[in-house]
């Protein structure tokens, strides 16, 4: 580290900046800086930062690590204006935090700062962040003819299907639909087989990450709260791999509000998806958030799973009024039984048909019972396909990847 203070930062050739309550408290912080930027950098106290950035030429400090943890969370306001003064001076801002809520960090990324790292630093992610500021912009979110906001990318642009999965309540099954499904549909045939990415939009339970025993990336809320610098590059890199053939994008690592996504924000993720996959399966969360709607529009059928259970029959009712008086496209939705009486069971049949009756529905897809299988490779990270493949579940799952996969095959004909 170079020691300088602020009153020596005249003689200094300064590239790059800390700012901090104590920079003493990040100490493999000025260990990566020195390795970084060598003796270009100095550091400065959230007071003297403001004054210090405003009174800076123009051109010359390439970039500022902001550090911060939970003592500085009740400083926001300060935060914000340090962060304004090093944009006001085109300086990128790098925004180090340990123990901070995701709220506070959703603050000041929409206030500015061009990159988030947590404390304690990953290994050489600091000089990875560097280098990405250095790279030129990314491609710019274009607007649509009707306004929406459409986020640009590379590639052939394939126009995926979006297909959603909701549970009309909890338990019945929709993370296992969506995680088998996808799996089913990205193995279909062993030569050739369509790109297939899940989405797991349950942003504060989401267990996809679980399911495919895939380790949860502070890069997916980075990527969730500034969704107007995303690009294809970025979007790419915040998914993982499952056994080389299903992408994920998952739920955050940390429980986030619902609503700190907005409905744009929605759009841009899914855009991007259709974009780079042949299919999109998004999990979604039980509870209907502004952005429930968006996921709706864009998706060309919307599974809603259910139970023979009085729960399930009225959050169905209530599912359907709410569509319907909003003018929403309530067609979407194919109600999947989870489940679902055995073919031998005639009294379970007669069920199923009144409450089919009862709600006005039509359940289009039974799934059976699969049994103490379902949950074991679950809590394994494996499919279905991997732990059970001869169990009933999976065969009825696979039958419908494959009437979906024909789906999929007719409109591209129709096309």
């Amino acid at each position: 580290m170079s020691g300088n203070d602020a009153n020596e930062y005249d003689d200094s050739p300064l590239r790059a900046c800390t700012i901090s309550r104590d920079v003493q408290n990040f100490d493999l912080l000025i260990e990566d800086m020195e390795a970084v930027m060598g003796e270009a950098w100095g550091d400065l106290s959230f007071g003297d930062s403001i004054a210090f950035l405003e009174q800076l030429p123009a051109k010359g400090m390439e970039f500022v690590a902001i550090a911060i943890d939970y003592e500085d969370e009740e400083n926001l306001g300060l935060l914000a204006r340090v962060i304004s003064a090093a944009k006001s001076r085109d300086i990128k801002v790098i925004l180090i935090a340990e123990d901070v809520t995701p709220a506070s960090l959703h603050q000041l990324l929409r206030g500015g700062a061009d990159e988030f790292i947590p404390y304690p630093l990953p290994e050489n992610e600091l000089r990875n962040a560097v280098e990405r500021l250095r790279k030129p912009p990314p491609t710019p979110v274009e607007q649509a003819p009707n306004g929406t906001a459409v986020a640009s990318h590379t590639g052939d642009s394939r126009n995926g299907a979006v297909i959603a999965v909701h549970g009309l309540a909890g338990g019945t099954g929709a993370t296992t639909l969506a995680v088998n499904l996808a799996w089913e549909l990205a193995t279909f045939e062993k030569e050739a087989s369509p790109s297939v990415c899940i989405l797991d939009l349950d942003l504060q339970f989401g267990s996809v990450s679980t399911f495919l025993d895939l380790q949860r990336r502070d890069a997916v809320f980075e990527l969730l709260t500034d969704t107007e610098n995303m690009d294809d590059e970025s979007f790419r890199q915040a998914l993982l791999i499952h056994e080389e053939h299903l992408h994920a994008l998952t739920s955050p690592a940390d429980v986030i509000p619902l609503d700190l996504i907005r409905p744009e924000d929605i759009s841009v993720i899914i855009d991007l998806a259709k974009a780079r996959f042949d299919y999109v399966i998004v999990d979604m969360p039980t509870t209907l958030v502004q952005w429930t709607e968006t996921v709706l529009n864009a998706s060309q059928i919307y599974f809603a799973t259910l139970e023979m259970d009085m729960r399930s029959a009225q959050n169905a009712l209530r599912m359907k009024r709410a569509l319907q008086s909003e003018n929403l496209p309530f067609e979407k939705l194919r109600f999947v039984l989870n489940r679902a009486p055995k073919f031998t069971d005639l009294s379970g049949k007669t069920r199923v048909k009144r409450l089919e009756e009862s709600l006005g529905i039509t359940i289009e897809v039974q799934l059976p019972d699969g049994g103490k299988p379902v949950a074991n490779g679950a809590d394994h990270g494996q499919t279905l396909a991997k732990t059970a493949p001869k169990n009933p579940l999976r065969k009825e799952i696979n039958k419908l990847a494959a009437s979906l996969k024909e789906l999929g095959q007719q409109a591209d004909a129709a096309a």
